[in-house]
């Protein structure tokens, strides 16, 4: 939340929350963050967009190769 008050973090889409369902105030006032319930890929496009994705990382890995969408340390 610091890092995004003092724009470290130019901004968050944030679709989960440390303690839902209560938001945190500080993240909810702040106009570079975008607060989304859980639910807001809950949509028949959104739902299969992800099993393509999730097709293609396990096949992609299973073939010896790095999976396009995985996440390293390094961009967190």
């Amino acid at each position: 939340t610091e890092l995004l008050a003092k724009r470290h973090i130019a901004g968050a889409g944030l679709d989960v929350y440390a303690d839902e369902p209560v938001i945190n105030e500080k993240l909810r006032s702040l106009s570079n963050v975008v607060l989304l319930p859980h639910i807001g890929s809950a949509t028949i496009e959104g739902r299969l967009q992800m099993g393509d994705k999730v097709i293609i990382n396990v096949q992609t890995f299973w073939d010896g190769h790095t999976p396009p969408d995985r996440v390293i340390e390094a961009m967190l």
